[in-house]
Formats: structure tokens, sequence, C-alpha cells
């Protein structure tokens, strides 16, 4: 199942807290990519926060997996997770019965 998962800052964290687990941080999310977890890795354009794409089989194992990333063992953020499925919207347009 496709994760997507939106980093959120927890109130407290200072750049010097990121800073110091940043090598971390990046290392695990290179394990993770390399191991067909992380997906896709991004920044919003908006605000410096992560939005990652993630490979796993629910919600319960994206959590847990996110929880391994230093950031979030340090309590310097946290991820919103959303389920993705694929859009079945075509049916409708093109009046295809399931």
């Amino acid at each position: 199942m496709k994760i997507l998962a939106l980093e959120c800052e927890l109130p407290g964290a200072s750049i010097e807290q990121f800073k110091r687990h940043s090598k971390s941080e990046a290392a695990r999310a290179w394990e993770l990519y390399q191991a067909g977890v992380l997906r896709e890795l991004y920044f919003r354009a908006d605000r410096r926060t992560a939005v990652l794409i993630l490979e796993c089989k629910d919600t319960e194992e994206a959590s847990q997996i996110l929880d391994t990333l230093p950031f979030v063992e340090a309590g310097l953020i946290k991820f919103e997770i959303i389920p993705l499925v694929p859009y079945d919207g075509f049916e409708r347009l093109f009046n295809i019965q399931p």
C-alpha cells in the first residue's frame, strides 16, 4: 500500500537539536530508500517539512517504520500518515460497471 507521510515539527524543537541528529536522519532515510520502503522524499515548497511516500503493508507498519527515524526518536517531529488507493474515477467517466 502506498502511504503519504507529512512531517509536522513538534513545539520546542530547536535548530541545534535538528543539526545534532541530521546525519543519522539522512543515513536512516537512505537505509529505508535502499530497502524499497521509502520510495520518494520531498520538501514542501511552502515550508521546510518533509513529504514521504512509503510502500508498506498498512498504516501501522508505516508508523512503526517512521518511528525509527532519529528526528522522531528525539521528539522533534511526528508524521501525519495518509493511506492511498488507486484512483477509480475513470469508471464514472466512461460509465463502466466494475
